[in-house]
């Protein structure tokens, strides 16, 4: 996979570069919720524009055909101030505005999903983006694992190279697939089904792997526990994985009952009118000494169910790997939430941009979009 830092200046400088990235980002009541995606954005913009490129920028947002990367583009133009924010995605005037750009300049141009091609990698649509430009970067690590037409269409149309969030995607997460020992693995999140072939590649390169969340409640079924109103995958899982020796299960747990009242209960103490809702204080502490003595830590995915505000221990799972001497790779929306909560960004070695395909690439050990390059 070339990579567009490796393109000398003179054969940038003037070359219309079709950017596709990653900036789909939370917005609430009109105004961007968190600007994470955008900022590591930025670093592949600057790149190019500073090299004397036309640069021209195409991204999604959200899941709705009408929603609009304005909110985006007025994050983005405070970082890069001479952004120009195209309310069209391929069309009469976006060329218009396009074959008026000069040397330098930036150009956002509407979310892609208002055409129905982009999701359907429609080679009509493929096409249509591959003419605004002569050469196609991809620094979209975020949907590398969807193979639409931005992603996986233009690729096979234009001289293509990843951008540098991408190369820096690929090369933190290669070496969480091939970790030095004593390593150590946490996943949680809700369904085991999903993320059952992930936990059964980790077993195989990692020292431990602690599994929490609701995850964990089908090991919890396959150790004959009570789980109650709980949250369970209907998987088959086999006892390999489920009761494996490299597999560390909660030990402790927070339970909630049908009015709302929780308690910490032991992993076997919880009452079949109750569900699981975290893992307990015990679970963090009894992972400590791993954390400490690992000399890298992949995490991805919350303890608890994190959307109804059980993210106590989450948190407290951040503080904890941030303050270990180990290399860190996490990713996943509500793993990032957890440690902006605490003001940590800076203290993990890399964050992922991608959930669904930071899974699928630790899980397969490459994505769509990366092959389109290749």
């Amino acid at each position: 996979m070339k990579c567009i830092k490796d393109i000398l200046q003179k054969d940038l400088k003037g070359k219309k570069v079709l950017l596709r990235a990653g900036l789909n980002s939370p917005v609430e009541n009109g105004v961007v919720a968190d600007d994470f995606r955008i900022r590591k954005a930025r670093k592949t913009i600057e790149f190019l524009s500073g090299n004397g490129a036309r640069v021209i920028v195409i991204s999604h947002i959200g899941r709705e055909k009408e929603e609009t990367l304005r909110p985006v583009a007025d994050v983005l133009k405070v970082y890069i101030p001479n952004l120009i924010f195209v309310q069209e995605g391929v069309g009469e005037h976006a060329r218009t505005v396009i074959s008026g750009m000069n040397d330098g300049d930036v150009v956002l141009l509407e979310n892609l999903r208002q055409s129905d091609g982009e999701v359907s990698n429609s080679e009509v649509f493929a096409r249509e983006l591959a003419g605004l430009a002569e050469i196609y970067v991809n620094d979209a690590f975020s949907v590398c694992h969807r193979k639409h037409a931005s992603i996986v269409g233009v690729p096979k149309l234009l001289p293509s190279y990843s951008g540098l969030l991408l190369e820096d995607e690929i090369e933190h997460l290669s070496i969480a697939l091939n970790p030095p020992s004593p390593s150590f693995a946490v996943i949680g999140g809700a369904k085991f089904d999903t993320k059952e072939s992930l936990i059964k590649k980790l077993i195989d390169v990692y020292d431990r792997v602690f599994v929490g969340g609701a995850l964990a409640n089908n090991i919890f079924l396959a150790k004959g526990f009570e789980v109650g109103l709980s949250l369970v995958s209907d998987s088959r899982s086999s006892e390999d994985i489920l009761l494996n020796k490299k597999v560390i299960a909660p030990p402790d747990v927070v339970a909630e009952d049908e009015f709302g009242n929780s308690r910490v209960a032991r992993a076997d103490g919880v009452k079949r009118d109750e569900k699981i809702v975290d893992v307990g204080p015990d679970s963090i502490q009894s992972i400590v000494p791993f954390i400490k003595n690992a000399k890298l830590i992949l995490w991805n995915g919350p303890m608890g169910r994190y959307e109804d505000g059980f993210d106590e221990w989450t948190r407290a799972l951040a503080r904890e790997i941030a303050e270990s001497d180990a290399k860190t790779i996490v990713g996943g929306g509500d793993t990032l939430g957890a440690i902006q909560k605490e003001g940590l960004e800076d203290k993990f070695t890399f964050i992922s941009t991608g959930g669904g395909a930071m899974l699928q690439y630790l899980t397969d050990g490459t994505l769509p979009g990366v092959n389109a390059l290749q």
